[in-house]
C-alpha cells in the first residue's frame, strides 16, 4: 500500500521502542550486551553473530511482522524494502538517541564501489525519512527503475543497515530480507534472491523467522523449504502465519491445523498465527497498544474461537515472549562458539600481519627493514656456502625429495665429484675399448677406437708432423697435436658442469630468498637485484673457464714431477715386456723349450747373442710409441690440473665466494632514497590491508576482553 504524502510517520522516539517490548532477561540482557559490544567493535562484519531473519516470499506480510517485532514502522511503498536486505541492528544505551542509515556493499562490488557507498551515511532525524533514504540507496546500488541502464538489475546483494542506538531495550540485529519469487521476466533476479536469502539461512547464529500468508498453500512457500535444507535441527526457525483476515470463511480449520503445528509441514519451534493491521488501520496510524487490542478481539470471536489453538500461539505479544526464551537459549548456546571464532579470527589475522612484515612508508623503515632481510640472507647464504646447517635456520636446509640445492656445499661436492669422474672415464675424443666394445654407445663427440686404431692414429699424426729430427725420434709438434685433439671435448664438459653449478645456486638463492622475504613483491624487487649481482659472477665464470681452455690450445708444458715418473714408468714397463717376449722365444728356439742357466760366462754370452738377435727395432713404431707414453702422461697431469682449475678458479672465485655479497647490509647502506621506495616501499593495497588487520586486530583483542577473555 502507497502513504500518502501528507501521511506523518513516527517521530525517532526509540523509548517507545524500548517500553513495549521487554525482549530481554536480566541473563539474556548481559549476554546481549556482549554482543552488542562486539558488534559495535566491527567484529560482526567478519564473525557471525546472533541475529533475527524476517524471511518469506513477497507480499507475505514480512515488514508487519518486523514492525511488530521491532516497534519502528517501515514503509511499505512498491519496490523499497523488498530490493535488498535491511539490516536493522538494535543497541540499547539510555540516554542516547541516534539512528544512522548506511550501506554494507557486497564482496563483489569494486574498490571504487565501495569507496562511493562508503559516502552513503545519514542520521536519521525522523522515521518520515526512511522512504528517501531507500530510494537513494537504491539509485547508488543501481536497480532497475532507478538507474538509466534499463537492463540493471531488480534486486541488490549489497545491504543496508540502519543502526538504532537508545533505549531500545535490545541488542541483536533483525534483517528484513526480499521476497523469494519464483517466476520472474529476468532468471538472474530470482537467483540473486535465493543466494541472498540463503546466505543468511545457512548462518547458523540466525534465528529464521519464516513469513507465510494463510491465503497460500504452505507447501508452495519456498521460505519453508529452505530453512529446512539449513536449519535440518529446526532449532531456530519459527514459523509465522499472516493475514488470516484474507482467507475464504470455512477454511479456517485448514490454517488452525497448520497453526498447531498438526499439518503435514511441521516445526519443531512451531508456528505462531498473526493478524496485520489493514491497509487501513495503517491509514489511520494504529499504534502497538491498539494492534494488541484488535488482534485480541480477532482471535476472540468468530470461527477462530472455536479452532482450539492454543492462546500463546496466537498474536504478536506471545511472539515476542516466545522469542524471547528462544533468545536466551540461542545466545547462550552460540556465545562459546563466537568466542572461539573470535580467537581464531585473531589468530589469523596476526599470522596475516606477520606476513606483511614491518611497516613501510618511508625511506629509512624502508632502509632498517632492508638491512635486516639483507643481513638474515647473507647469514643464510654463508651457511650454505660453508656447509652449516643448523642453528637458528636449521629448518631451511631440511632435505626433502630433490630440493638438495638447499645445501649448497654438499651438492656442489657432489657436481664437482661427478665432474671430476667423468674427466677421468669419458673425457678423450678417442677412448681405447676392446674390439666388442666397439659398437657401444660412445658419450657425445666421442670416438671409440680399438689399441691399433689408436697406433694407427699416432702413425698418422707422426708422419704429418715430421721435421728435422732423426728417425725414431718424434717432432715435438706431434705431442701438441695429438693432446689437443683429445681434449677436444672439455670445452663442452666444463661449460655443462658451470651450468649444473649456476643451475644449483640459483635455486639455492631463490629458495633463500623466499625464506627470508616474506613479501612477494619485495622478494620479487630483491630477487632482481641478487640476480644481477649474480651475473655477473657467472659471467666472470665462464670468462675464466674459457681462459682456461685458451690456456689448454698452447703448447703443452708442465713441471709437474708426476709427468716424468710416468714416462719413465711406461718405457721401463715396455722395456720388461720387450725382454720377456724377447727371453720367451730364444728358450723356445734355441734352447728347444727347456731353459737350464748356469752363471758363466759362455752361458752369458750366449744368453745376450740370443736376445740381441730376436730385439727388430722399427724406428716409426718406436717414435709413435714414445709419443703415445708422453700423450698418456701429459694427458692424465693436466686432466687433473684442468678439473681442480675448474673447481677452484672458476666455481669457487667467482661463484661461491661471491655469493654472500650479492645483496648485503653494506650494500643497502649505499642505496638512495629512490631505489629503497623501488625496492620495497608498500603497495597502496598492502597499506590499505595492514590498515584493515591493525584496526580488525585491535577489534577482535577488545571483543575477547568484552566477552571476558
Amino acid at each position: 500500500m502507497e502513504t500518502p504524502p501528507d501521511k506523518d510517520w513516527v517521530a525517532l522516539d526509540l523509548d517507545r521502542v524500548g517500553d513495549s517490548l521487554g525482549l530481554q532477561t536480566s541473563r539474556t540482557s548481559e549476554r546481549l550486551n556482549q554482543i552488542d559490544r562486539i558488534r559495535a567493535n566491527g567484529v560482526g562484519d567478519h564473525i557471525a553473530l546472533p541475529q533475527l531473519a524476517v524471511c518469506g516470499d513477497q507480499s507475505a506480510g514480512k515488514s508487519s511482522v518486523l514492525e511488530g517485532i521491532t516497534g519502528i514502522p517501515f514503509p511499505r511503498q512498491d519496490g523499497l524494502c523488498t530490493r535488498f536486505a535491511t539490516e536493522i541492528s538494535l543497541r540499547h544505551e539510555p540516554g542516547e538517541q541516534r539512528a544512522t542509515a548506511m550501506i554494507i556493499p557486497h564482496v563483489s562490488r569494486s574498490e571504487e564501489e565501495k569507496a562511493r557507498f562508503g559516502t552513503f551515511r545519514y542520521q536519521i532525524q525522523d522515521f518520515t525519512e526512511l522512504p528517501n533514504i531507500i530510494e537513494r540507496a537504491s539509485e547508488l546500488m543501481g536497480l532497475r527503475g532507478h538507474a538509466r541502464d534499463l537492463s540493471a538489475p531488480a534486486f541488490s546483494a549489497d545491504i543496508l543497515r540502519l543502526e538504532l542506538v537508545g533505549n531500545t531495550g535490545l541488542h541483536l540485529t533483525i534483517v528484513d530480507l526480499p521476497g523469494l519469487i519464483s517466476v520472474s521476466e529476468n532468471d538472474e533476479d530470482v537467483k540473486l534472491v535465493q543466494d541472498l536469502v540463503d546466505s543468511y539461512l545457512e548462518n547458523t547464529r540466525t534465528i529464521i523467522l519464516a513469513v507465510v500468508p494463510a491465503s497460500s498453500d504452505v507447501d508452495t512457500q519456498g521460505i519453508i523449504q529452505r530453512a529446512r535444507h539449513f536449519d535440518k535441527a529446526g532449532y531456530r526457525t519459527v514459523g509465522i502465519i499472516t493475514k488470516p483476515d484474507l482467507i475464504n470463511a470455512g477454511t479456517e480449520s485448514r490454517v488452525a491445523r497448520l497453526a498447531k503445528n498438526l499439518d503435514g509441514t511441521k516445526l519443531n519451534l512451531g508456528f505462531f498465527l498473526l493478524k496485520n493491521p489493514t491497509p487501513a488501520q495503517l491509514e489511520k496510524g494504529i499504534t502497538l497498544a491498539e494492534r494488541r487490542k484488535a488482534e485480541l478481539e480477532f482471535f476472540s470471536a468468530g470461527p477462530w474461537k472455536a479452532q482450539g489453538i492454543d492462546p500463546s500461539r496466537i498474536g504478536i505479544d506471545n511472539l515476542r515472549i516466545f522469542l524471547q526464551e528462544l533468545l536466551d537459549n540461542h545466545i547462550e548456546r552460540e556465545l562459546p562458539k563466537v568466542q572461539q571464532d573470535v580467537r581464531n579470527l585473531l589468530n589469523n589475522v596476526n599470522d596475516e600481519l606477520a606476513g606483511l612484515g614491518e611497516e613501510r612508508s618511508s625511506p629509512n623503515q624502508i632502509r632498517v627493514y632492508l638491512t635486516r632481510i639483507s643481513s638474515d640472507f647473507q647469514n643464510l647464504i654463508k651457511a650454505g656456502v660453508e656447509g652449516e646447517y643448523t642453528g637458528r635456520d636449521a629448518s631451511f636446509f631440511i632435505v626433502d625429495g630433490e630440493n638438495m640445492y638447499v645445501r649448497l656445499r654438499a651438492a656442489v661436492h657432489r657436481e664437482n665429484e661427478a665432474f671430476a669422474s667423468y674427466m677421468r672415464n669419458n673425457s678423450e675424443k678417442r677412448r681405447v675399448v676392446t674390439e666388442a666394445e666397439t659398437d657401444t654407445e660412445a658419450e657425445e663427440g666421442q670416438i671409440l677406437v680399438t689399441d691399433e686404431q689408436l697406433m694407427s692414429w699416432i702413425e698418422e699424426k707422426y708422419h704429418e708432423t715430421r721435421g728435422r729430427e732423426l728417425p725414431g725420434n718424434h717432432n715435438y709438434a706431434l705431442l701438441a697435436e695429438l693432446y689437443h685433439a683429445q681434449s677436444e671435448r672439455w670445452g663442452g664438459i666444463g661449460r655443462k658442469h658451470v651450468g649444473e653449478i649456476v643451475s644449483l645456486v640459483s635455486q639455492f638463492v631463490s629458495h633463500a630468498l623466499k625464506f627470508v622475504v616474506k613479501d612477494p613483491k619485495v622478494c620479487d624487487s630483491v630477487s632482481k637485484v641478487v640476480n644481477a649481482a649474480l651475473h655477473v659472477g657467472i659471467q666472470h665464470a665462464h670468462e675464466e673457464l674459457e681462459k682456461l681452455l685458451q690456456d689448454e690450445t698452447r703448447q703443452p708444458i708442465t713441471y709437474n714431477h708426476y709427468y716424468t715418473d710416468n714416462i719413465q714408468k711406461a718405457r721401463l714397463d715396455r722395456s720388461k715386456r720387450q725382454l720377456a717376449k724377447s727371453l720367451d722365444a730364444a728358450i723356445e728356439e734355441d734352447w728347444n723349450g727347456t731353459f737350464h742357466f748356469q752363471n758363466s760366462r759362455d752361458e752369458v754370452r750366449r744368453l745376450t747373442s740370443s736376445l740381441k738377435e730376436r730385439v727388430v727395432v722399427n724406428m716409426t713404431k718406436q717414435a709413435c710409441i714414445e709419443a703415445r707414453n708422453d700423450l698418456a702422461a701429459y694427458y692424465k697431469v693436466a686432466m687433473k690440473l684442468f678439473v681442480d682449475n675448474v673447481c677452484r678458479q672458476v666455481i669457487e672465485r667467482h661463484i661461491l665466494s661471491k655469493l654472500p655479497s650479492v645483496f648485503d647490509p653494506v650494500a643497502v647502506s649505499a642505496y638512495d632514497d629512490e631505489t629503497l621506495l623501488q625496492l620495497a616501499a608498500e603497495s597502496a593495497h598492502s597499506r590499505h590491508r595492514r590498515a584493515e588487520a591493525c584496526q580488525l586486530q585491535e577489534a577482535l583483542e577488545k571483543s575477547l576482553r568484552d566477552l571476558g577473555n
